[in-house]
This record gives C-alpha cells, sequence and structure tokens, in this order.
C-alpha cells in the first residue's frame, strides 16, 4: 500500500509565504500535526515499512514523526517545485502573472524560472515507477510537498485531467493508493482514520 502525505506546517506556511526549496523546520505546529497524522496511522493498525522523503527538512521531520523506526530514504524527486525567483513571495500579494497561473494553472504554463507542471508530473511519476512493486508487499510512506503531491496525484489519475492543481492540499493530509500487478489504484483521500473519495473542486 502506498501512502502519501504533505509535511506538517512551517513558520513559511504560517506567514503565507511560497516557500518552494528553501529548507525550514515544522513549527510547534507542524509538530503536532506529524504526531496526529502518526497517530492516524496507528488508529488504522497501519505500520509504515519504508519510508521516502524530500531531502528537505520538513519532510524529513515529518516522515520522522510518523514512522522513527522505518528506513527512511531521501530521494532528490520528491522535493517541491522550484518557484525561481518567486521563492518567498506573499501569497497575500502575488505578482500579476502568478495570479494568471494560479486562476488557471491547466492553460497558463508557469511563469519563467519557475518549474513547469508536467516536469513534476514526470518526476513523480518516475519515482512512483520505480517504487511500484515494492508497495505490492510493503506500507510505503511517501513525505513530500504540496505541489509535489499534487504532481504524483495527477501522475496516479490521468482523468484528473489537472484538477489536481487547483485543489487545496493541506499540511499532513494523507492519500492513499493500493498497488497490484505493478499498477497503483486511483488515491483516496484518508480524513479521520477512514477513507473517503475525494472529487475535483
Amino acid at each position: 500500500m502506498l501512502y502519501i502525505i504533505r509535511h506538517g506546517k512551517t513558520e513559511m506556511n504560517a506567514k503565507m509565504l511560497m516557500q518552494g526549496r528553501s529548507d525550514h523546520p515544522l513549527n510547534e505546529a507542524g509538530i503536532a500535526q506529524a504526531e496526529e497524522a502518526a497517530e492516524r496511522f496507528a488508529e488504522m493498525g497501519v505500520k509504515i515499512d519504508k519510508v521516502y522523503t524530500s531531502p528537505l527538512r520538513r519532510a524529513v521531520q515529518t516522515a520522522k514523526k510518523i514512522a522513527p523506526y522505518a528506513e527512511i530514504i531521501v530521494d532528490e524527486r520528491l522535493i517541491e517545485m522550484d518557484y525561481g525567483p518567486y521563492e518567498g513571495m506573499d501569497l497575500r500579494n502575488p505578482a500579476p502573472e502568478v495570479i494568471s497561473f494560479f486562476m488557471d494553472f491547466v492553460n497558463v504554463p508557469a511563469p519563467e524560472g519557475m518549474e513547469p507542471l508536467p516536469d513534476i508530473v514526470k518526476r513523480l511519476g518516475a519515482f512512483l515507477k520505480d517504487i511500484v512493486r515494492e508497495a505490492e508487499s510493503k506500507n510505503v510512506l511517501i513525505s513530500t510537498h504540496a505541489i509535489a503531491m499534487k504532481g504524483a496525484l495527477e501522475f496516479l489519475t490521468p482523468e484528473s485531467k489537472g484538477s489536481y492543481w487547483a485543489k487545496n492540499i493541506g499540511n499532513c493530509d494523507i492519500y492513499a493508493a493500493e498497488a497490484k500487478g505493478g499498477k497503483f489504484s486511483v488515491p483516496v483521500l484518508i480524513e479521520d482514520g477512514k477513507d473517503r473519495w475525494e472529487g475535483a473542486e
């Protein structure tokens, strides 16, 4: 079984600043969120066998809170989107070209200097192909970031046609997908220890 989690909250999140590849640790709220996620897995009776994480501290910390006993492997492909010159931008007052991008992710390309969304799907997809067989026999956790996670969900759900880009993924939200016959099922959002379908918003 595959589980994908977004890291817990950081001060950059709290201040509503664009946080891509800058390396910030979890704040107190983020640590609590990661601990609550660990409790959710325990309530579901899920023991994580192996963890893959982004190299950034917030993702590594989240992974260690959830599965301190498991093997943890850092994979560069799980890093967050490269925001380039827009790193640290105040999301309450974004640049006009970023507003256009945010309003129509499917048809408006990322502003110059940002990592293109198709590239994110490609690198997350390559990673998922590499671990699918492993996830057939183990509970595998991926600890990553909001946009990287959306790239993974887009790869796993081709019929979404880009709908995940506009979907809100909160800190420590978890999706699960079953691995069988070398393929993953459509991912399901886990909430309060229960699986439920989450449509496009």
